[in-house]
């Protein structure tokens, strides 16, 4: 990370502007000489993360501004420190009511003036937010893209102060993101307010930044891209067999800890949520079938540590900024690279050690395509755009989720080199993926194994799926095989020692690494690539990997991540880090907010080590500033001090 002090080069302090009261005390204006001291003093941070000086710097000198930041690394506060740096009002796009009212929340906490203009609020709660405008009281304003292009409003905000606009989950303004949201393109007329602009994304591949800066036509932008790897997940990917067991072996690695799990369907999330309930753990169903009350509440019981475990379709996660999630399951394939690392990105915010498992079957990508398909000739018929180029980029997608799953090289590089990036290993490789932790075992005699399985895929003459030229291979007595008379092949039997998730775990590896190809939709049959055929020829080796056959322990730290994001507890340490957990939790039910806006795991866990016995000592921990300090100092010393 980098060292943040005045002494910066980067933060000029010859011009600085006269600081603005603001309320609460905390300063307010004063450009970027006053910055340190902001950051600082209400959000008791003293180091900055890669990028967000070079973003604030560009923020404050009045430049357009791009910034992709993984999730976790702070883009929030790029826009929300500037925001207390400069005079007037700052306006922040968000496509979620949940998302606006957890930052507003947040810097309320923290003594800032902000809040939201939301249809969710009352006509008085509207009303109190105007006179606020009106009065020039607030420093952030959060507001929809709807909100924002309704007739008037932005003239409203110019007439009061309107100094700077930030776009939230910029990525959903680009048709090639992975949550594209038309509304949002029509923030392209806000380049007409002559406020910068700043957009602001976790995911974001260099085509969909390109389609963002065209489509804002922002002027000679700062595009700032910070390294997307999270060195504090652990990425695993594994054939799926039977989920709900795989799902509870994971969960056990995890007592009492925060998890989601995604499903594709709503019939899934449903089946695996009961099935969880039913072994103890305390989980819920969401899906957008349930009603939007019912949704409301699993989503806030979540938040507020009431339950655990959120079952759910994609329809749940964005604007979710629960710091302690530590695990993040997917019951089959992810939509796409990009889905996949928002989703997974949701695990471990606050930097500490967090579990990712991926469970797959080469099926899910059949699944995924026929909905892409039925999705694209819906559209087609209602008369809706539907681009042909959209519905292959959808398919492509899927299927770079699915060699992601069966090629066998390093999780996190696979994840970088998607973006664009490179990563650097070490010779323990990434310290933090199932590959690289060696809890693969490779196949002994590998391209024999998978001559035996192209062999029987072009015995059967290339016009059967998976499964059945599984059960060729086993040797089963299906009245279909013998019908066909593929009991008398070769290659029947070959394999009958091996178990059915064996063997189609190979062909998942094989279609993984593009040694075999799928064809069809209803009836999806297998055939041989040009590499297949070479496989099958003996001109080229491959390695096949055997299913995990032991439960893997617990989450281990990579040695690369940086050493100040975790902190090592003692026994003793440890029962003080739960009572200030529990401390958390009877706080933030009494204030109606989420427990960690309060404090995150990782502030209670250096309280813990640490143990400050005055409030000077106390705002030294990270995380800690003069509001906080003031409203909670007492009470969380007084935990400390009787341990």
């Amino acid at each position: 990370m980098t060292d943040f002090s005045i002494d910066d080069a980067l933060w000029d302090t010859a011009t600085p502007r006269r600081p603005a009261p603001a309320a609460g005390g905390l300063p307010s204006g004063g450009g970027l000489g006053a910055l340190p001291d902001i950051i600082s003093r209400t959000w008791g941070i003293h180091r900055l993360r890669p990028l967000q000086a070079e973003a604030m710097e560009a923020s404050l000198r009045g430049r357009d501004l791009l910034l992709v930041l993984p999730t976790g690394g702070g883009k929030s506060l790029c826009y929300q420190a500037p925001a207390l740096a400069r005079e007037g009002l700052t306006v922040v796009v968000s496509p979620l009511i949940s998302l606006m009212k957890d930052q507003v929340d947040g810097l309320v906490g923290n003594g800032v003036a902000a809040a939201m203009l939301t249809s969710a609020q009352t006509p008085d709660e509207r009303r109190d937010v105007y006179e606020a405008l009106e009065h020039n009281t607030l420093k952030l304003l959060f507001v929809s893209p709807e909100r924002l292009m309704v007739d008037g409003f932005r003239e409203t905000l110019l007439r009061n102060g309107l100094a700077a606009l930030a776009i939230d989950e910029a990525h959903c303004i680009s048709q090639w993101g992975h949550d594209f949201r038309p509304e949002f393109r029509q923030l392209a007329e806000v380049k007409r307010l002559g406020v910068p602009i700043s957009a602001y994304t976790a995911t974001a591949t260099a085509r969909v930044r390109e389609d963002i800066l065209a489509t804002l036509e922002l002027d000679d932008p700062a595009v700032l891209v910070g390294p997307c790897d999270r060195p504090n997940l652990t990425y695993r990917a594994v054939q799926r067999t039977d989920l709900v067991p795989q799902i509870l072996a994971v969960a056990k690695r995890h007592p009492d800890q925060a998890g989601i799990v995604y499903c594709i369907s709503r019939k899934e999330v449903e089946r695996v949520a009961e099935a969880l309930s039913s072994h103890g753990l305390r989980a819920e169903a969401y899906h957008a079938g349930l009603s939007a009350e019912r949704r409301n509440r699993v989503q806030e019981r979540f938040l507020s540590e009431s339950i655990d475990i959120v079952v759910a379709t994609v329809a749940f996660g964005m604007g979710i900024d629960r710091t302690d999630v530590r695990f993040v399951v997917h019951g089959a394939l992810p939509k796409g690279m990009e889905q996949y690392s928002q989703e997974t990105g949701r695990a471990g915010r606050d930097g500490l050690p967090s579990e990712c498992v991926l469970f797959y079957s080469a099926a899910d990508f059949h699944t995924w395509k026929s909905l892409l398909e039925r999705a694209h000739g819906e559209a087609r018929h209602e008369g809706r755009a539907s681009d042909a180029d959209v519905l292959d980029q959808g398919i492509e997608r899927v299927r770079g989720m699915l060699n992601f799953t069966t090629r066998f090289v390093c999780r996190h590089r696979q994840l970088v080199e998607h973006f664009g990036q490179e990563l650097e290993l070490g010779e323990a490789g990434c310290g933090a993926c199932d590959v690289c932790l060696d809890e693969l075992e490779e196949e002994p005699d590998s391209s024999v194994l998978a001559q035996k399985i192209l062999s029987a895929v072009v015995r059967v003459e290339q016009r059967y799926g998976a499964a059945y030229v599984t059960n060729v291979l086993r040797g089963s007595k299906n009245a279909a095989i013998q019908a066909a008379g593929h009991d008398r092949l070769t290659t029947y039997g070959l394999l009958e020692e091996k178990s059915m998730a064996e063997v189609r775990a190979w062909i998942d590896q094989l279609i993984g690494l593009d040694h075999l190809r799928v064809q069809g939709d209803r009836y999806p049959t297998l055939y041989l690539s040009p590499t297949g055929v070479e496989l099958l020829k003996g001109e080229r080796d491959v390695r096949l990997f055997a299913l995990p056959k032991s439960k893997r322990s617990a989450t281990a730290p990579r040695a690369r991540a940086a050493a100040a994001e975790v902190v090592e507890l003692s026994d003793e340490d440890e029962e003080l880090f739960e009572r200030l957990r529990a401390l958390r939790r009877q706080l933030a039910q009494e204030r109606g907010v989420p427990p960690y806006l309060i404090f995150n795991d990782r502030t209670l866990a250096q309280m813990a080590s640490v143990r400050p016995a005055s409030r000077a000592e106390f705002m030294t921990v990270k995380g800690v500033g003069e509001k906080k300090a003031e409203d909670l100092g007492e009470v969380f010393l007084a935990a400390i001090a009787e341990a």
